[in-house]
């Protein structure tokens, strides 16, 4: 259930009284004129991390509407695609999903597997693709953005800048808005596997309705989020949050302050995403690692449930090497690891909900699991 607006801005300013004073890029606009209603440093360099998917969606959208692409189609797992660290769906090589799917796990679950599948179907290569990407960055007038891959896995020349992200979202929600329900999923399906969306102000923020998030240790935590209350729609940009729960108070903050002083801002303003220069004191790529609050960054809250769990896991794997020693013939046992076990396909076939095979993926092997790691881009 959706809060309130009252009572939204209620806890985003109780909460962000607490959040630490240090924080990355922001930007606050309105999606139909790119009309600037706030910002911080809003071009500096930053990681993207898997904000980088937005522009492997935005590619395949223009590759369909060109007639280069169909949402019926299949995208094959290469052993590129399978080698790609969480977040994952996890097919193994040969593996198939159509289109559609592939772009609601690209969006939903932050596929770094089906980014790259996408990538190969639509140019032949990773490479080609992220020359394609660059290309269209350009078109745009993302004039600070360079990628080198089409996930958004940490790469030192991986960068963009709240501006530019804007620019992007916008481009893709205002040229294709037919695909404007697969940014606003809170879940998607693969036959009987759930997949969840990183993106929380989908269920605690009134009128959300998109876009995306993402996170590697030098970016933190960062998000292109999006609501639309009485035909406005308004969009925020936050890079560099040092937890998602803080993320999520930041963006809020934002958005519902650009519902209350529209009109003012409205009135006065002409700055634009696309009039403003670029300062020249805008600064180059920086890491946040040091204030992430994740283990996975060498640091964090100790959670004791994943501690828990991360003991069972050891325990397991050293009763198995025990049991392999004493009975080198043994059949190894499988051991469920809580979460992880349900994270990607388990079964030679997936089936639908309904229990028959689905008609739109094919898994010809069982999957690795897909628990998050340090690499992980969502």
């Amino acid at each position: 259930m959706r809060l309130k607006p009252s009572l939204v801005a209620v806890l985003v300013a109780t909460l962000a009284a607490a959040a630490p004073a240090q924080a990355g890029p922001a930007l606050l606009f309105d999606a139909a004129d790119g009309k600037i209603l706030y910002s911080e440093e809003m071009d500096d360099q930053w990681h993207p991390a898997s904000l980088t998917k937005i522009m492997t969606a935005y590619l395949a959208f223009k590759a369909i509407k060109a007639g280069r692409l169909r949402l019926d189609d299949k995208v094959i797992c290469s052993e590129h695609a399978n080698q790609q660290p969480p977040s994952k769906i996890g097919l193994p090589v040969g593996g198939e999903l159509t289109v559609e799917l592939a772009l609601q796990a690209l969006i939903v679950k932050s596929a770094n597997d089906v980014a790259i599948m996408l990538a190969e179907k639509i140019s032949g290569s990773e490479l080609q693709f992220v020359a394609d990407m660059n290309a269209a960055a350009r078109e745009l007038g993302m004039t600070r953005t360079t990628f080198a891959n089409a996930n958004g896995l940490p790469a030192f020349n991986q960068v963009s800048t709240a501006r530019d992200l804007a620019k992007l979202a916008r481009a893709v929600s205002t040229e294709f808005p037919q695909y404007a329900p697969y940014w606003s999923m809170t879940q998607m399906r693969i036959g009987k596997i759930r997949l969840a969306s990183h993106n929380g102000l989908l269920k605690t923020f009134e009128g959300a309705d998109g876009l995306k998030t993402g996170f590697i240790c030098d970016s933190g935590f960062n998000v292109v989020a999006s609501a639309t209350r009485n035909g406005r729609r308004l969009m925020a940009v936050v890079l560099g949050e040092p937890s998602g729960g803080e993320r999520n108070i930041r963006a809020a903050s934002l958005l519902e302050h650009g519902f209350q002083q529209y009109g003012w801002k409205e009135m006065f303003n002409s700055s634009t995403i696309d009039n403003v220069p670029v300062p020249p004191e805008a600064r180059g790529p920086v890491s946040v690692r040091a204030t992430i609050q994740s283990w996975d960054c060498g640091n964090g809250r100790r959670n004791p449930a994943v501690e828990a769990r991360r003991e069972r896991i050891k325990a397991a794997k050293a009763k198995r090497e025990k049991a392999k020693k004493a009975n080198p013939e043994a059949k190894p046992e499988a051991v469920a690891t809580g979460a992880d076990a349900s994270a990607g396909p388990s079964v030679k076939k997936s089936p639908s909900a309904s229990g028959t095979p689905a008609a739109n993926v094919t898994v010809k092997k069982p999957a690795a699991s897909t628990g998050a790691g340090s690499a992980t881009a969502n």
